[in-house]
């Protein structure tokens, strides 16, 4: 195994701030939605705005955890740069590898997120197209 530097787990700041600049804003829409979804709800009441509201409840959670395991992944990239700094070079490769495994769920979730995301549209277009026959 090759040793680890501290520009390895350097290379992955820029990917990781990327990926956290995009969930937030993923968060920050959906947050704008629901609170949108909120009102319309209190005024009209209808089921299908409830079925809405639901699946961003779930979009949201799955955003908070894409956040927390990035941001996880991104603090133990850090600290094995603090690990190679002191000269803790196994620890360091382990950690680092736990970073990447950190780094790896959080694009699952995202991979989930994405899908549900989707299937949210399929509903719109469903009802777009119920209205269109009728």
């Amino acid at each position: 195994m090759e040793e680890l530097t501290l520009t390895t787990p350097a290379l992955l700041f820029s990917a990781i701030s990327l990926i956290m600049l995009a969930y937030t804003n993923r968060f920050l829409a959906y947050a704008a939605v629901i609170r949108n979804l909120h009102d319309i709800y209190l005024e009209r009441k209808q089921a299908s705005l409830l079925r809405q509201i639901k699946n961003l409840k779930i979009r949201l959670n799955l955003t908070r955890w894409m956040q927390i395991f990035g941001i996880s992944s991104l603090l133990c990239c850090v600290l094995t740069m603090f690990l190679i700094y002191v000269n803790q070079q196994i620890i360091a490769v382990y950690l680092f590898g736990f970073a990447l495994m950190l780094l790896i769920v959080s694009l699952a979730l995202l991979i989930k997120e994405i899908q549900i995301s989707a299937q949210a549209l399929q509903y719109h277009i469903a009802d777009i197209e119920e209205h269109l026959e009728k």
